[in-house]
């Protein structure tokens, strides 16, 4: 499952990923705009800054942007960086792997095994969609028909 502290850098990331090229944005506009608490955001930005996904620079100008196109960085990277492996547990881990307490034959866990398809299947998809892919599902046809019809039932 995506921690809020992964959801919470998948949010501001797709923020960073709409600026105009070579813009910065300051770290406030960030929590504001994607309701973010502050100090939380702060702590989120400087884990990605150190796994090379974004750009800080101090003083006047200063703030934050992607360190690479939108289209280079993937979504996996992103996750990892913020919440370690993508697996659901620990046995199904390929790094950090840790064997259960209660289990008797890891070769043969059902649970081990299902999820291990589980996280495949989570890591297909986030290590071939990039920032630039997610920034493109909120404009989708489905997407805005979805919200006309929010509009119109208020």
């Amino acid at each position: 499952m995506l921690s809020a502290k992964g959801k919470y850098g998948l949010k501001a990331v797709s923020h960073l990923a709409g600026l105009k090229p070579d813009s910065m944005a300051q770290a406030a506009d960030i929590s504001e705009a994607n309701n973010i608490p502050k100090k939380f955001l702060d702590a989120i930005l400087g884990e990605l800054r150190n796994a090379g996904v974004v750009y800080s620079r101090k003083g006047p100008g200063g703030g934050y942007r992607l360190a690479r196109p939108a289209a280079e960085i993937k979504l996996g990277q992103v996750v990892r960086a913020l919440d370690g492996p993508i697996a659901p547990i620990a046995c199904a881990r390929r790094t950090s792997y840790q064997p259960c307490q209660d289990c008797d034959d890891v070769k043969r866990c059902k649970v081990r095994l299902a999820m291990t398809k589980v996280r495949d299947a989570m890591s297909d998809v986030l290590d071939m969609t990039t920032v630039a892919d997610m920034l493109l599902l909120g404009h989708s046809k489905k997407a805005k028909v979805g919200r006309r019809r929010t509009a119109a039932a208020r």
